[in-house]
């Protein structure tokens, strides 16, 4: 049983990126589709396919490496709010990672969303992760 489904999202992706694999395959929920498509919005990831099942279904991500040094196209995928301990941000207090260069990933009442587009939007939410 999983108790954090995020963490283990960005864990899979961050293991396989290490690993140089083309394609990882996760487990699917609600949640989990929508920061794959903010993910292949901001072009960290190449691609990616939602698949059903007779349970819950899989996402399969195809991951993006730069064609000289084969390094993955992003540095860091980090969880912020967990579980035991949730970050919530209103839309004035909404973090810039790298100083706009990268993405927060939050979840507001009008659905997952970056952090910019939470701020053109005046609203706050639980910032889910950082990715740069």
């Amino acid at each position: 049983m999983i108790t954090d489904p995020v963490a283990d999202y960005l864990t899979r992706i961050r293991n396989a990126a290490m690993a140089r694999h083309r394609i990882v395959e996760i487990p699917a929920s609600n949640l989990k589709k929508e920061i794959t498509k903010i993910l292949f919005e901001q072009g960290y990831i190449l691609s990616y396919k939602f698949e059903e099942d007779d349970k819950q279904g899989i996402i399969k991500i195809a991951l993006k490496y730069h064609p000289k040094t084969k390094n993955p196209a992003f540095k860091k995928l980090d969880r912020v709010s967990s579980p035991g301990l949730r970050k919530y941000a209103g839309a004035t207090e909404l973090p810039r990672v790298l100083n706009g260069l990268g993405v927060a990933v939050v979840s507001t009442s009008q659905g997952v969303m970056t952090d910019k587009q939470a701020r053109m939007k005046n609203i706050g939410g639980e910032i889910l992760c950082y990715v740069y």
